[in-house]
């Protein structure tokens, strides 16, 4: 199974309203990246235990680790989870900055350090969870 087809099972997978809202994100996010590379893990680990919901992600920045290895890894994903759905902005170096510069106009959301998590995209305000989204990827977007 390819990306997309892995990313289309995974949602189909998910209860209503779920489904229909994680589509729905899937579509903003892709027509805010429309080029990028898309990811799927699967929350498992390299010994097949699970780890971590299942997540789609978008986009592609490195991360560099204090030992001075690196590895590739999304700028925005998203999953389902057991209380409604969490969005990632991965990359921020500020980790008061979502919270400060969005929580307010977001709506019923908790949002820390790099991930926006809410029970239904009724509890949000939408365009604000974009503006956050493009300010993340703004902020991580890597220069070839």
């Amino acid at each position: 199974m390819n990306m997309e087809e892995q990313i289309k099972s995974y949602i189909a997978t998910q209860p209503e309203p779920k489904r229909s809202e994680l589509q729905q994100l899937h579509h903003m996010i892709l027509a805010l990246m429309p080029t990028s590379k898309l990811w799927f893990l699967d929350g498992r680990d390299e010994s097949g235990k699970i780890v971590s919901n299942p997540n789609i992600g978008y986009g592609c920045r490195i991360i560099e680790y204090a030992d001075g290895t690196s590895k590739e890894f999304y700028q925005i994903g998203m999953c389902a989870n057991t209380a409604g759905i969490s969005v990632y902005i991965m990359g921020i170096k500020d980790k008061k900055y979502l919270t400060q510069a969005f929580g307010k106009e977001l709506g019923k959301a908790s949002v820390t350090g790099y991930c926006i998590k809410f029970k239904t995209l009724t509890d949000i305000n939408i365009e604000v969870l974009k503006a956050a989204i493009q300010c993340g990827i703004e902020q991580t977007r890597i220069q070839h």
